[in-house]
């Protein structure tokens, strides 16, 4: 009887190490396929709104393109359209930068 004991004992705690173990590997394996990439990409889309300049191309999150024509610390003027429309925006919602300032054609 003391024999089954031992043995069902043993059994139950190398069953927990190994779901212990298989925990730490499901965590490893989300940070770094999962939240360092998506860090990563937060911090070049940062980078990229940080550095607009007067007369980037750029494209809005809303599908909206337009060209840069003042920048403020948080907002950005761009004109759009064959009226030379202007919209005032939020850096935040500045998806892409089509054609850098320094690209573009005068």
């Amino acid at each position: 009887m003391t024999v089954l004991l031992d043995e069902a004992t043993t059994a139950n705690a190398s069953n927990s190490l190994g779901t212990i173990i298989m925990l730490i590997i499901m965590l490893v394996f989300f940070y770094f396929f999962l939240i360092r990439p998506q860090k990563k990409q937060e911090k070049q889309l940062a980078e990229m709104r940080n550095n607009l300049q007067v007369g980037d191309e750029i494209t809005t999150i809303g599908g909206i393109i337009g060209k840069i024509v003042s920048i403020k610390e948080e907002t950005c003027m761009i004109e759009t359209g064959k009226e030379k429309t202007k919209i005032r925006i939020l850096k935040s919602a500045v998806r892409s930068v089509d054609v850098k300032a320094e690209d573009a054609e005068p």
